[in-house]
């Protein structure tokens, strides 16, 4: 999946000019947290969070006598030192860019220009969507040894059941790097009997772990 399906292309933007009082009252209004700031050709240069919006914003107790604050422009405030993605860049190295930046938020430019932006709560919903964690069905967790072939029987097993596969995830066996760990949504309520050829076959079933069925 690559970053264009999951950006958001509806962008609320200031200018450097704007004040921290006009950065405020969108903040309020639209209840976003993210704000790029563009200049007259709408490249960016700039990103202000509601975190940098709420430290510049003088308390509540001292409003009256600190009111020139909110004058302020953006630019004073905003960070430039900004990473940056690429329409065609694959989520999961955005993703990786936010784990190792500490980040909440990217811009995605394209031709120098701003098109759009992937935050935290994107990539969230999008793990949602790639997991099928968003529909009825039930969650089988298999630990399998890493060679040929392994994911091709256990699939012959499911589509035998006529099970619908929603998801599937690999991922290294902490414990073991000789393992893997498959884990497959399939579209039934009652994996029970699933469960019971994949343990015939000889597949080590992790989850769900179900009494009374000890093959």
């Amino acid at each position: 999946m690559i970053v264009e399906e999951i950006m958001q292309t509806k962008l609320t933007t200031l200018s450097p000019r704007n004040t921290i009082k006009d950065a405020l009252q969108l903040m309020k209004q639209k209840a976003i947290r993210h704000f790029p700031v563009v200049d007259s050709d709408h490249h960016i240069v700039g990103i202000v969070t509601d975190t940098d919006i709420r430290d510049a914003t003088p308390s509540i107790f001292h409003l009256e006598e600190h009111k020139d604050e909110l004058k302020r422009p953006i630019e004073e405030i905003m960070k430039t030192n900004l990473i940056t993605g690429h329409p065609l860049d694959f989520v999961e190295e955005i993703a990786s860019v936010f784990y190792e930046n500490r980040i909440s938020c990217v811009p995605i430019i394209n031709d120098k220009k701003l098109v759009g932006i992937v935050t935290e709560a994107d990539l969230l919903h999008t793990l949602i969507e790639l997991t099928g964690a968003n529909q009825p069905g039930s969650q089988i967790e298999i630990k399998v040894p890493h060679k040929m072939g392994v994911l091709s029987d256990i699939f012959s097993i499911i589509n035998k059941k006529k099970a619908n596969v929603l998801s599937i995830l690999v991922y290294p066996d902490k414990h073991d790097e000789n393992d893997k760990i498959i884990v497959i949504r399939v579209q039934t309520m009652n994996p029970v009997s699933l469960i019971e050829d994949l343990k015939k076959a000889g597949h080590h079933v992790l989850w769900p772990n179900l009494p009374g069925i000890t093959l």
